[in-house]
């Protein structure tokens, strides 16, 4: 299976003499997750902004095929005075809609509100069922359960886990614990 993400030899900094990372590589494929770990500030964010093209790297190449992103705050990712439901069929096929609903613990009647008028949890669940309409083929996800209780943490992930064979999912995390028992590969930066 060819990969969805290609990081060869990615070397950048804010600096041109200080390197937040230098000949970093990563391949993802299909049905893999892999986890980057490491302390605020290590680059982890940047990463992902690398992917995305909204940086350019110093040296190396980035090749990755449709993309989606969950950020880690919910609040910032969506339009305030739009509801939600009008900002996902803005960019996505709602087809698969209850499943993901069922499979979030969402109701269908929260995505008609603004985002002013749900919980930060229910807020990152719509962010991360927004993501998962796009179907993307690598789904880049910033600490997409932070705002979530354990319960909650737990069955999202899950869900995730079982979305797996559809596309390939990169996390950023600083919960090593959380990493070790979904990645299949942990970055540490």
């Amino acid at each position: 299976m060819s990969d969805i993400l290609e990081v060869k030899e990615l070397s950048f900094g804010y600096k041109k003499d200080s390197l937040l990372f230098d000949k970093l590589n990563i391949n993802l494929k299909k049905g893999e997750i892999k986890a980057i770990v490491g302390e605020s500030g290590a680059g982890k964010s940047t990463i992902f902004e690398l992917i995305l093209g909204n940086l350019e790297p110093l040296h190396g190449n980035i090749l990755c095929e449709r993309v989606s992103q969950v950020f880690q705050d919910p609040y910032s990712s969506f339009h305030p005075s739009y509801s939600l439901i009008n900002q996902i069929k803005d960019i996505a096929s709602i087809k698969k809609i209850d499943i993901y609903l069922k499979n979030m613990n969402l109701e269908y009647e929260l995505l008609t509100k603004l985002p002013h008028e749900l919980s930060g949890g229910q807020l990152q669940r719509a962010s991360i069922l927004r993501a998962m309409l796009m179907q993307p083929s690598l789904l880049l996800l910033d600490e997409p359960t932070s705002a979530l209780d354990n319960v909650i943490q737990l069955e999202v992930m899950n869900m995730l886990m079982n979305s797996l064979g559809e596309m390939g999912m990169l996390l950023i995390t600083h919960d090593l614990e959380l990493a070790s028992w979904c990645a299949d590969e942990i970055i540490m930066i």
